[in-house]
């Protein structure tokens, strides 16, 4: 018998709501001894923002890497764009505005 699949849990982030520093799971914190992969609810109770110094308990947690910002109750609304990852709202804003100068530009070919 195969053995069940196990469920990966993605490590959430957390975000210092006095400076904005973002802690990642995945990098660790170099400043103090903190492995990557650590949890951010694995961190010993003497470790601070790197950044300003608060505690743990200032923290916010955003979610994991990669996925659509905002709360999660309004991600069905907005025609399917809040579903989108920051990332993937960059790429549709700029390339929206690369298009339309391009168009723009091809105005001054018509003559």
């Amino acid at each position: 018998m195969s053995d069940p699949a196990v469920e990966t849990k993605a490590l959430d982030r957390y975000e210092c709501r006095a400076c904005g520093y973002v802690y990642e799971p995945d990098k660790g914190d170099s400043k103090h001894p903190i492995d990557p992969g650590t949890p951010f609810t694995e961190l010993p109770s003497s470790w601070r923002c790197p950044v300003c110094g608060v505690r743990t308990s200032q923290f916010e947690n955003i979610g994991p890497s990669g996925t659509a910002s905002g709360f999660q109750e309004n991600l069905s609304f907005g025609l399917g764009v809040n579903k989108l990852t920051p990332a993937q709202k960059n790429l549709l804003i700029f390339g929206g505005l690369a298009l339309g100068v391009l168009f723009f530009l091809s105005l001054y070919g018509l003559q």
